[in-house]
């Protein structure tokens, strides 16, 4: 018997119905829940490895990526992290025969692989953080939306093409091409009423304020920021916002924060009363400042400002919970926190009785929760930097050790040698450190956890980079004093005479 030539799956071909030709399921199939398999490999379909834009089928990938996270939570599979699983996952999952995605002037090659490129990763290094296809915002949110909208398409494929083309170092002509289509497409967006204040248009705006940014374009970056604002004050705040996109509302305050360096929304009240940037469910929980474990420092004995004292307060109280926070309630709460503390006026008033400790707190916290954030797609390096600025002065113009508790003072260290991974300002922190810890007999890297931990500590995500950081600085040899003689510019006075 000769072997059959039938294109369509098994399944389908029993029951007598049209196959679609879909892979690795056909869409009959996926509906049904039953094994797809084809006795010949279906003529549209591709196995081109997805790292060569050039050697991919002529068929999209649109309409897998609307139907892939149904797969995957159906069969209970999960991406790695690593990006040779990554493509080998895409790679298996290349079909649309259709075409669907809207119109750009690329080649369609090239539109393939930009596709490509940012499912398989851009997606998967924005913020939240979430390495799996069936929830990444990115794929099941983001995603949707840029499909029906060309012009959140074409700033979509524009965050993909730039990051290639900065790899290949050979121009950025199709960037360029994109960034123009990008603007002309809004532009026709904008004047439309009905069209103006979606929240694909607000996705779209907001990513190209970013990459301006990134090209050194401030002024056009403040713009687009501007009428970000504009379209969120027009739909009522961000908290209304996130009633039709979680993700818009985050991406919104985040990215404005990040290209301006300063908030630009307000935050929810501690009870989640208002339009602005809404406070995690935990941070509205009842919680009260006095502590029952007596190793923790006492925030109101050290005079702090109120508002500062209430955050503080509120702050530990999460990340010190047992409970395991979400990434993308870290990532809500790092935002929500940001915007609070970067928007206190200065600690100079009749109620902060010791305004430097609470600048110093002000600086190191938000330093902190960047920290645990960790790095995203769109750096806060440039944000980090401008907060140890800010910070390291406050912390050297401290008048005694008696202002500022032995565990603070650690703790307010530790943070600036963190946050300062290099930066001019490493060395001082990383020396004053050092002094602090011969001066207290503090030895080891337990010594120092435990002072830490009296603070505001997260253990899951704090541990690792600052116990290397310690690491480092008892292994450094640092000079213990003199170290504002060290660097040609004036340092703050050193710690390690006030300690002893």
């Amino acid at each position: 018997m000769r072997k059959t030539l039938r294109r369509s799956c098994a399944a389908c071909a029993k029951a007598k119905h049209s196959c679609d030709l879909r892979t690795p399921k056909c869409s009959r199939c996926v509906k049904r829940n039953c094994d797809c398999d084809y006795a010949n490999e279906p003529l549209t379909s591709t196995r081109a490895p997805i790292a060569d834009h050039r050697n991919v089928s002529h068929a999209s990938n649109a309409s897998m990526v609307r139907s892939w996270p149904l797969l995957l939570s159906r069969r209970g599979r999960s991406v790695s992290s690593d990006a040779s699983d990554m493509s080998m996952f895409f790679e298996a999952h290349i079909f649309d025969p259709f075409g669907s995605y809207p119109p750009t002037n690329l080649p369609h090659l090239r539109v393939q692989g930009l596709m490509q490129h940012f499912l398989s990763k851009i997606a998967f290094q924005y913020y939240p953080l979430d390495l799996n296809p069936s929830s990444n915002p990115f794929v099941t949110s983001w995603w949707p939306l840029a499909l029906n909208d060309p012009a959140l398409f074409h700033v979509t494929l524009q965050t993909a093409s730039l990051d290639d083309e900065l790899h290949t170092m050979k121009g950025f002509p199709h960037s360029e091409l994109l960034m123009k289509d990008s603007v002309s497409l809004l532009r026709h967006k904008i004047q439309d009423q009905s069209l103006a204040y979606q929240d694909a248009t607000m996705n779209a705006v907001v990513i190209l304020a970013a990459i301006e940014h990134g090209k050194g374009n401030l002024h056009v970056s403040k713009m687009h920021i501007n009428g970000v604002k504009r379209m969120v004050a027009f739909r009522g705040g961000l908290s209304k916002v996130k009633q039709t996109s979680p993700l818009t509302a985050r991406m919104v305050p985040w990215v404005s924060l990040l290209v301006s360096g300063s908030p630009q929304f307000e935050t929810q009240d501690d009870f989640g009363e208002g339009n602005g940037i809404c406070a995690i469910q935990q941070w509205q929980s009842p919680f009260s400042s006095e502590s029952n474990d007596p190793n923790l420092l006492d925030f109101d004995a050290l005079g702090l400002d109120p508002a500062l004292c209430n955050i503080v307060n509120r702050l530990r109280c999460i990340l010190h919970d047992s409970a395991i926070l979400s990434v993308t309630d870290l990532h809500d709460l790092t935002c929500f926190t940001l915007h609070r503390l970067m928007g206190l006026p200065p600690h100079t008033g009749v109620e902060s009785q010791s305004p430097n400790v609470s600048e110093c707190l002000q600086y190191s916290i938000s330093a902190y929760m960047l920290i645990l954030q960790g790095a995203t797609y769109y750096s806060h390096v440039h944000i980090l930097n401008t907060l140890v600025i800010q910070f390291q002065p406050h912390l050297g113009s401290l008048s005694s050790i008696g202002e500022c508790q032995v565990s603070l003072l650690l703790w307010l260290l530790s943070v600036g040698a963190v946050a300062s991974t290099g930066a001019n300002e490493n060395y001082w922190f990383r020396g004053e450190a050092a002094a602090v810890s011969v001066a207290l007999d503090v030895q080891c890297w337990d010594d120092v956890e435990a002072h830490l931990k009296r603070i505001l500590w997260h253990e899951t995500r704090s541990r690792d980079v600052f116990q290397q950081t310690w690491k480092e600085i008892f292994a450094s040899n640092l000079p213990l004093h003199g170290l504002a003689a060290a660097e040609d510019h004036e340092k703050p006075r050193n710690f390690s005479n006030r300690v002893a």
